[in-house]
């Protein structure tokens, strides 16, 4: 389906992590505004340092699929070590952010295993500068996350933009 919201898991069934739902409003998401997501993860291995994440981001141009390439960290990139950028984003020590603080989810490295759940909460998208090429349209992402060559987690979504 084009021009709605799907995901789904894309590792093979021995992945440790798996997300077992995880829902999006609106449809299209539009930036600026208000998003509203909820999502449940089950892991059953604790994520450590290092842990990589490959995007592949592909954009519908007609009846083709793009791939966008990694520009100033956005698009398919690899993230080396997401940990540490987590830890630029939020110093170690402070606490994690509404809504992960009240529902208990860990905003740094390691993430233990269990499960974790994010009931419906709003999250505001700035007005931000995206290059023109990451603007209105329809998406797929492929996301897998890994540690020392074992993934851990893949995850496919496919959404729409709108600005």
């Amino acid at each position: 389906q084009v021009g709605g919201f799907a995901w789904e898991n894309c590792g093979d069934k021995k992945n440790p992590v798996v997300l077992q739902s995880l829902s999006v409003a609106p449809d299209p998401i539009s930036i600026p505004g208000s998003l509203r997501i909820s999502a449940a993860v089950s892991s059953g291995k604790t994520m450590a340092s290092p842990l990589k994440a490959v995007l592949v981001v592909e954009k519908a141009l007609g009846d083709l699929w793009i791939q966008l390439p990694c520009i100033d960290q956005l698009g398919s990139c690899t993230y080396n070590d997401v940990c540490a950028i987590l830890d630029n984003l939020i110093p170690p020590g402070t606490t994690c952010p509404e809504p992960l603080l009240t529902y208990g989810i860990p905003c740094h490295c390691p993430f233990k295993a269990g499960s974790y759940s994010l009931p419906a909460s709003d999250f505001d998208l700035p007005e931000v500068e995206l290059p023109t090429w990451m603007t209105n349209g329809n998406y797929r992402v492929r996301a897998a996350v890994s540690n020392g060559g074992e993934e851990l987690a893949c995850v496919k979504l496919a959404f729409s933009l709108q600005s």
